[in-house]
């Protein structure tokens, strides 16, 4: 268990014996296996590995809407899953959460509405969604049916949901998949801008090794488990690569070999 700390010192995310398994009965498949890892706060952590690698089941249970979770996984000072985290973290999912029968603002003011209901909030709630428009940069689009949007608008109005209440933690799934580069540069200055402005700390998953370069930390995920997690310098400096991508295959490469001497002959 994790030594009590002033809130402030504690590491934004915190696991130790983590392990998430699916499927009940006798042989439910282990997707997350006894991993332990700390995301610091007020920083951009990326969770890097392949497609299948249990990067999305990890930001589930992160958020407390994964099952079958099992082990010590504090978020921001208490236990994932706290009703005082529901207004302290956003999330992005792979699929725009977005609907398409409502305007970009209107899709903004309906979840703002969630977020801090009542008349007395009305203000508020206004300031918040002209933020959160301006944030992602959709001014002009503001009044447009999502429905109408590019993918790559649609993924950019579910960002600014999550922005809405201002989020100490902001868990983004490959948001920038599908997207073209011009768009995909302009996502990660803001996500820099909100860490180093705000103090927030982002946790972004991607399959993409390049983008490893702009995070400040990261987490190499293989197989439910967790290879490494250093700053992409170190990682390079460890393995002796020129890039994070060698770096993890080169940890790969080690990985294998030590569970080959471990099995039985």
């Amino acid at each position: 268990m994790m030594n009590k700390q002033a809130e402030g010192d504690q590491a934004a995310v915190h696991a130790h014996g983590l392990t998430v398994r699916r499927g009940t009965g006798r042989t439910p498949r282990t997707v997350i296996a006894d991993i332990a890892f700390d995301v610091p706060r007020g920083r951009i952590t990326g969770l890097l590995g392949p497609s299948g690698c249990g990067k999305s089941t990890l930001l589930r249970a992160i958020v407390a809407t994964q099952a079958h979770v099992t082990g010590t996984l504090d978020v921001l000072g208490r236990p994932a899953g706290h009703p005082d985290l529901r207004s302290r973290i956003g999330y992005v999912t792979q699929a725009p959460s977005v609907y398409d029968d409502l305007t970009v603002r209107q899709n903004l003011d309906y979840f703002a509405a969630i977020l801090d209901p009542g008349r007395a909030a009305a203000a508020r709630r206004a300031d918040a969604v002209h933020r959160a428009i301006t944030d992602v940069d959709l001014t002009t689009r503001a009044d447009a049916l999502a429905g109408n949007l590019s993918g790559g608008q649609r993924s950019r109005v579910s960002l600014a949901v999550a922005l809405l209440g201002t989020p100490e933690l902001l868990v983004l799934d490959e948001p920038t998949v599908g997207l073209d580069p011009v768009l995909r540069r302009d996502l990660w200055n803001l996500f820099h801008d909100i860490a180093a402005t705000r103090g927030a700390t982002i946790l972004v998953s991607s399959h993409v090794m390049d983008e490893a370069e702009r995070c400040h930390d990261l987490l190499l995920m293989r197989e439910g488990r967790i290879l490494a997690q250093d700053t992409p310098d170190a990682l390079r400096t460890r393995t002796h690569s020129a890039t994070v991508e060698e770096a993890f295959l080169r940890l790969v490469d080690e990985a294998n070999a030590l569970l080959a001497q471990e099995q039985p002959r």
